[in-house]
């Protein structure tokens, strides 16, 4: 920590807080990725023993004329085999006239969280969970996350629901949103999910399919049957709804970046067994595309009343941004200039085009990363401004209040809404302290430092989770020295050229000196390409090599390699 600050005439000052072990540690890497974002362990006392003074009392939260009773709806919660928190389930049905109806069903934090309780002061604080390689840092204490808001099987628990009704096409004819009581009936994870999804086409010979997927896809077939409902044909409507509306959302222009995710398995002691790749799945988009839409519609009915929230708001790409990253992709042969002028004047149904086009293609990382630094990131706004990337007129997120802040204050604004229209004008006055505060210090007179602090605090929990992942995998290659593989360049910069394995995604970076030939290379910073300056040969992005592991640094994440051949 610093103490004092140098001048011209003298040193700084600093001292030393604490010691986070040696580097032989299996976490010291995680304690250093703690350390540098100014992350912790454990949770405030004044909060923790708040959560304990909490209590589950379904029948008394019915009293609420707003609150509906609906726990003989079949629904279930599809998550990641590793989860230890369940905030949504879904219903789905279809109707006569070959729609759908969608049931959201979102964990209803603010029932237990008051305005200005020390959870809520905590939680505002830390404004979202971060998930590193081997824990979570929780929003909530585990009292809520874990137990009373985790909506596990055969459990009644108190939610906030939108049922939503599509027609044949996917298209919203209504939308209605109240506080709820539900039981979820399955608990499925994705892996489970796309296995029964598989099964409906005769398709389950996949070899990676391991026989812990296929018992905890039978024990979900046998609990749903138990409800007298056949859970196949429930995720089969719940896909196809799903791929309705990502033809809707492909129609008005959204965007769909690849979506990759670099996973390291550890044992009981932190030490990196395997290294998954979860990518999009039929199972995960279909949950996806359930949340998107509830979004979508709470954040239109809180446009509609002028209600104050928080918004998530994606602005338009900068011009020269477009340009630079079309420049380059010219220059790599990726589009033509027809696809180039698209990209430059920010047409998003021409950037989706180049997306799906490259798609399971060696250029597709190098595409979709030029692509994807040439938005502007979305943030919290404390009014709508529209959503690019989804090509959305209004958007907000309410589907994780266990784990974000700003899905908790859109609840909390919900709720009175509702009360506004439903109960009257006075009823509203009377539950705003416990919702949204009253006086200097209410939600609407700080809601614009609320969205910029969980803005912030959203891009210091991406870069720490991105980072821990990064500690473990090099310390799964630090035994790995030597290994080759095939890898794809995905990025170039003055250091050398970025690849990512083609086995695990995991990124490494090869160095200038590394990149075999005995010369120089020379960066061409427009074109993103080196150039060897005695043999003249290119390396770009997108290109196609055979690399060696050389060396890891685990402390800070880093993974070296070395070229063999391209």
């Amino acid at each position: 920590r610093i103490v004092s600050y140098p001048t011209r005439m003298e040193s700084g000052v600093v001292t030393i807080e604490r010691r986070i072990g040696g580097k032989d540690a299996p976490d010291a890497g995680i304690q250093t990725v703690m350390a540098r974002y100014d992350l912790a362990d454990g949770y405030a006392p004044a909060a923790l023993t708040e959560a304990e003074t909490l209590e589950l009392d379904v029948e008394s939260a019915l009293q609420d004329p707003l609150r509906r009773d609906i726990r003989d709806r079949f629904l279930l919660t599809i998550d990641p085999v590793d989860a230890r928190d369940f905030d949504d389930a879904i219903s789905v049905e279809r109707t006569p006239a070959g729609g759908w109806k969608l049931g959201v069903h979102i964990a209803d934090v603010s029932h237990y969280v008051a305005w200005e309780s020390s959870i809520d002061l905590e939680a505002r604080m830390r404004s979202t969970s971060v998930y590193l390689a081997d824990r979570v840092l929780p929003m909530l204490p585990e009292r809520l996350s874990n137990d009373l808001c985790s909506l596990r099987p055969h459990e009644d628990r108190l939610a906030f629901t939108v049922d939503i009704e599509l027609d044949a096409r996917g298209r919203v004819v209504s939308s209605r949103a109240y506080p709820s009581a539900i039981q979820s009936r399955v608990r499925l994870d994705y892996d489970a999910a796309d296995y029964l999804l598989r099964s409906e086409v005769g398709d389950t010979g996949d070899q990676d399919v391991d026989q812990a997927c296929v018992e905890r896809a039978e024990r979900a077939r046998r609990d749903a049957a138990a409800c007298g409902v056949d859970v196949v044909a429930f995720l089969r409507d719940a896909d196809e709804l799903a791929r309705a509306r990502w033809a809707i959302r492909r129609r008005r222009g959204s965007i769909d970046f690849e979506s990759t995710e670099v996973h390291v398995a550890l044992d009981n002691e932190g030490v990196p067994l395997r290294i998954d790749v979860r990518r999009r799945t039929p199972a995960t988009s279909l949950v996806e595309e359930a949340m998107l839409l509830a979004n979508e519609c709470v954040a239109r009915k809180l446009v509609a009343a002028g209600a104050s929230a928080a918004f998530r708001v994606h602005e338009d790409p900068s011009p020269d941004e477009l340009t630079a990253a079309a420049e380059v992709l010219i220059e790599a042969q990726a589009i033509d200039r027809q696809e180039a002028l698209g990209i430059m004047t920010g047409d998003s149904h021409a950037i989706e085009g180049v997306l799906e086009r490259c798609a399971q293609t060696p250029q597709a990382p190098m595409v979709n990363a030029l692509l994807l630094r040439s938005m502007q990131r979305a943030v919290y706004r404390p009014h709508n401004l529209g959503h690019y990337a989804l090509g959305a007129e209004a958007y907000c997120h309410f589907t994780s209040p266990i784990r974000r802040y700003p899905d908790l204050l859109v609840h909390r604004a919900l709720k009175m809404l509702l009360a506004r229209e439903r109960l009257g004008a006075r009823v509203a006055r009377e539950r705003a302290p416990r919702l949204v505060g009253t006086g200097a210090q209410d939600m609407e007179h700080i809601l614009p430092a609320l969205c910029r602090e969980a803005s912030s605090r959203e891009r210091i929990a991406d870069a720490a989770a991105r980072d821990s992942q990064k500690v473990k995998v090099a310390q799964y290659y630090a035994e790995r020295i030597g290994e080759r593989m095939a890898a794809t360049v995905t990025w170039i910069d003055q250091m050398g050229a970025f690849v990512r394995v083609d086995e695990t995604a995991a990124e490494g970076l090869v160095r200038m000196s590394a990149l075999g030939g005995n010369e120089w290379w020379d960066f061409d910073e427009r074109r993103l390409t080196l150039t060897g300056t005695s043999s003249g040969e290119v390396i770009s992005l997108g290109r196609r090599a055979i690399v060696e592991v050389v060396g890891t640094d685990c402390m800070r994440g880093h993974l070296d390699f070395k070229l063999i051949h391209t």
